[in-house]
């Protein structure tokens, strides 16, 4: 029987509910839809899964939306909602209540298109319309809220330590966690995750904080929570091309267990039940296009990855889409 002692390792209480697993599915827009969602839980049963972002303003203004799909073994699940305008997330996190475990508000989108509205990452450049969100969406809704940000605009912001300031405007402005991705905004998704600056963070507030950033492995899950002293870790990138990531870190933090990532038949066997899924979900032809973006990640470093690449990023039909996984298979070796 599984000791006290080790079940408070695995938990993770964020308000008033208490996770079994330290592990989360980090959103990732046009990526985390509700079939990789569904695919990482067949893997892992405790994760968190978190939508990818919702804006607001659309579930304000379209009477549906396929983003906020999602199927009842999912749970628990965070739906992600991004904005700049409080009454209006409100509003949006009050539709999404009773499809939610949580209500998680994007504040560390780098992306343009985004911070161009003054919503993701731009939000962190002014902290009281920030917290004017946050004490919106609290108000509106009666399950947990949690924030997504990142350590900043940029590198003169971070090091003026706003980051800090903005880390303890979350927790006074009512948020049950806070998960940051380990970069400034201006550095996108290069150079390496600070999982030090995580832990300043870890230091000054006193709500459950999640480190994200750079966890593609089990190893580096570990390593960042002993670095950053960190509640949980959440995966996004890694994911990619690996949705079974999240259950072998779960078993080495949790239990020590060192499992090897998937050999390439096992790679490839898994992105063709994705494309499948993903086919049934959207029909053929979108269900493939939607593929496209994921098929990169599936053939990476194998033999002649680039020409595979280019095959399956022109298929059309689920017959064709197997008919070049197989040709893989057969043919090719790790490089």
């Amino acid at each position: 029987m599984q000791s006290e002692k080790h079940k408070t390792l695995k938990d993770l209480t964020i308000g008033n509910v208490t996770l079994s697993s330290r592990a989360i599915l980090a959103p990732m827009a046009d990526f985390t839809d509700t079939v990789l969602r569904s695919l990482v839980r067949s893997m892992s049963k405790n994760c968190l899964l978190m939508s990818e972002m919702v804006s607001s303003q659309a579930l304000k203004y379209s009477k549906k939306t396929s983003i906020i799909d999602y199927t009842e073994n999912e749970f628990p699940l965070s739906f992600q909602i991004s904005g700049h305008i409080p009454e209006v997330m409100a509003e949006a996190a009050k539709k999404l209540e009773d499809k939610a475990t949580f209500i998680d508000i994007n504040m560390g989108c780098p992306a343009p298109k985004i911070v161009k509205n003054f919503d993701g990452a731009r939000l962190m450049t002014d902290l009281r319309l920030a917290s004017s969100i946050i004490k919106a969406v609290k108000n509106a809704v009666k399950i947990p809220v949690t924030v997504k940000c990142r350590l900043g605009w940029n590198e003169e912001d971070k090091k003026s330590g706003n980051y800090l300031k903005f880390a303890k405007m979350t927790r006074d402005s009512g948020a049950d966690a806070l998960i940051v991705h380990g970069r400034t905004r201006s550095q996108m998704y290069s150079g390496n995750a600070d999982w030090e600056a995580i832990a300043r963070i870890k230091q000054a507030i006193n709500i459950p904080v999640i480190g994200n950033g750079d966890i593609d492995s089990p190893e580096k899950a570990a390593q960042c929570l002993e670095i950053s002293g960190c509640d949980g870790i959440a995966a996004g990138r890694g994911v990619l091309g690996d949705p079974g990531l999240i259950a072998r870190i779960e078993n080495y933090i949790d239990y020590g267990k060192i499992e090897s990532p998937p050999d390439i038949l096992k790679r490839l066997e898994i992105a063709f039940v994705h494309c499948k899924k993903e086919v049934e979900y959207r029909g053929e032809e979108a269900g493939i296009r939607h593929m496209r973006k994921f098929f990169a990640y599936y053939v990476k470093n194998i033999k002649n990855a680039g020409k595979y690449r280019f095959m399956l990023v022109r298929c059309i039909t689920l017959k064709e889409v197997e008919d070049i996984l197989k040709e893989i298979i057969t043919s090719s070796k790790p490089i």
